[in-house]
């Protein structure tokens, strides 16, 4: 039986400048960071004792006779892949739900990558997780998803990633002091304001309009070097809260699917009541919404949002792991 354990990710600057149709003609970049939330893999070779091939588990139960029959797009083209013959048993765990704009479909690709490489007896990069994530989900699923997640959720950390033509990156931890980390970290809230359900599509009219769109996203890209700054800055932090509100700005003006009055009204709030600025996290439609907020001012939010739920968080470092291993007689090849 394998366990992996992949962290989900905040995305802070550069969101849109990720996705190929952009980065393979202009400079594409962006600053983010991997949370202690994390999707959990459990994966074995399945005894040869039932009438079935495989077995998975997540918001529902698949008992396949083969591959080709598995309704999970990610599942089946990892599978396939990786040439997977003999039936396997997977199994889903998740620290918060799907469809809510931390990136857990790219940590759950990735988590299951490393499962069937580790179920295979293989020892993988980082790096190529990352690679065989991005092509699974955008060459062989098809989705209409970026190339940031599948980075973070392989390597994990607080970075700056620059992306290059043909999916090539280069990846730099943010290198700040421990102090300048804690005091940003308190400066944020996770609030959750429903479930997206539009992702995919709403990322489709960016990509559709990415070329009508340059002059934002190329804004949005320079946001990034502008971001560091502030961190490897002495200055007041709230400067990065403040180029947050900005980023939103920008953000929403790139679809008219990307917002909601209900998300207006939740960032609203939170602004009259002394945050300094914030985002909707991932594509748009709803998921959950980043706040910046000195930390005096969170418990009034808070107060104010009470019908929505706040979810406490901290950085996370690790990147995807296997964290369990260990192989039965049915895992022979």
């Amino acid at each position: 039986m394998i366990i992996t354990k992949t962290p989900l990710r905040i995305s802070f600057f550069g969101g849109g400048t990720d996705y190929p149709v952009w980065f393979n003609e202009y400079p594409g970049a962006v600053l983010a960071t991997t949370i202690d939330k994390y999707v959990y893999i459990t994966c074995r070779y399945l005894p040869p004792f039932f009438d079935y091939h495989s077995r998975i588990s997540y918001t529902l139960i698949e008992l396949v006779k083969e591959i080709a029959e598995i309704k999970h797009p990610s599942v089946r083209e990892c599978l396939k892949f990786l040439e997977i013959a003999k039936g396997v048993e997977i199994h889903v765990d998740g620290d918060l739900p799907a469809r809510t704009g931390l990136g857990s479909s790219s940590s759950f690709t990735v988590g299951l990558l490393h499962s069937l490489f580790a179920l295979k007896g293989k020892m993988v990069s980082h790096a190529q997780l990352a690679q065989n994530a991005i092509h699974v989900e955008q060459d062989l699923i098809k989705e209409n998803v970026g190339c940031q997640d599948q980075i973070l959720a392989a390597h994990g950390g607080f970075n700056f990633i620059e992306f290059q033509k043909g999916s090539d990156y280069n990846i730099q931890p943010v290198t700040i002091s421990h102090a300048r980390l804690d005091d940003l970290r308190s400066h944020l809230m996770l609030i959750f304001t429903g479930f997206s359900r539009t992702a995919s599509e709403i990322a489709h009219d960016l990509i559709q309009s990415a070329g009508k769109k340059k002059s934002e996203l190329t804004t949005i890209y320079n946001m990034v070097f502008s971001a560091i700054k502030i961190l490897n800055g002495a200055g007041d932090i709230a400067d990065f809260g403040r180029l947050l509100h900005e980023n939103w700005l920008l953000k929403r003006s790139l679809t008219n699917k990307i917002t909601t009055p209900a998300i207006d009204e939740i960032y609203e709030t939170a602004m009259k009541n002394g945050a300094l600025g914030g985002k909707l996290l991932g594509a748009g439609g709803g998921g959950f919404m980043l706040i910046f907020a000195r930390p005096e001012q969170q418990p009034q939010i808070k107060a104010k949002l009470d019908k929505y739920l706040h979810v406490p968080f901290n950085f996370d470092n690790t990147g995807s792991q296997v964290v369990y291993y260990k192989l039965d007689e049915h895992s022979k090849v």
